[in-house]
């Protein structure tokens, strides 16, 4: 909706308007087409405030999602932290989620348990021993998945490694992101927000590698991080879940 000043620059003839003021309209008719006809409550999120990093994790600051999020400042570099949890049952088996048509990105994409961001308040910035981060997975797996904190505890976590990639969704938005892999194991219930998450399932290995050879063929997408890190590393991780300690790499930021 436009602001009453807006409204009363719009009623003047438009020989008398000042050229901030066409600046200015333009502007607020392209933030309006941004977003036009997308799920409001995925709009409402956008305004959160992700954290804008350079290219070795430092930070440099923050910006909204959506500007986080547009391809044209993700090609002018822009990057933001990110975070993807895996999280298993007792019995070794992941858990995958099925985005929500309604997503932004990605939408519809098969991927791992969690995926998003730590978010720029005091809390989610702190950086001892990953506690930001892992605060931020504990949020946004209740959020997402109805995943209560009690039953993913902070010290649950096993923070792995980063990744740094880059992946357009469509011509106007996609990632750019330095990626935290967190692992967890234990028993969960999970209540799935349908705005978020529109299906999900556990795979054991084998289930995995037969789910993504046959993805293409029966028409299922997979989110890019997702397939870097099942390409890389995830098999080798997931077949050594007793001693992970050895593939704990905090230093290397590996860039896909």
């Amino acid at each position: 909706m436009l602001s009453r000043s807006a409204v009363r620059l719009l009623c003047q003839p438009l020989a008398h308007l000042p050229k901030s003021a066409f600046r200015c309209l333009a502007t607020r008719a392209m933030a309006a087409d941004l977003t036009q006809g997308l799920d409001e409550t995925q709009v409402q999120l956008l305004k959160e405030e992700c954290i804008v990093i350079d290219e070795n994790d430092k930070v440099i600051g923050s910006d909204s999602k959506k500007t986080c999020h547009l391809m044209e400042n993700i090609d002018k570099g822009l990057l933001h932290r990110a975070f993807s949890v895996f999280l298993f049952n007792p019995n070794n088996e992941l858990l995958l989620q099925q985005r929500s048509d309604e997503k932004i990105t990605f939408p519809g994409y098969w991927t791992n348990t969690c995926c998003s961001h730590p978010l720029s308040f005091e809390a989610e910035l702190e950086e001892k021993d990953c506690l930001g981060v892992k605060r931020a997975a504990q949020r946004k797996l209740e959020h997402e998945l109805g995943i209560k904190a009690e039953q993913a505890p902070l010290d649950g976590f096993d923070y792995l490694t980063r990744i740094h990639y880059k992946a357009p969704s469509n011509g106007q938005w996609g990632e750019h992101e330095i990626d935290y892999i967190l692992f967890m194991k234990g028993s969960v219930n999970v209540e799935p927000n349908l705005n978020e998450v529109q299906a999900y399932r556990y795979v054991n290995i084998e289930q995995l590698k037969e789910f993504i050879a046959n993805s293409e063929k029966d028409g299922i997408k997979l989110t890019p991080w997702f397939k870097l890190i099942v390409n890389n590393f995830l098999y080798k991780w997931w077949e050594n879940m007793n001693s992970l300690e050895q593939f704990r790499d905090h230093k290397t930021i590996h860039r896909m």
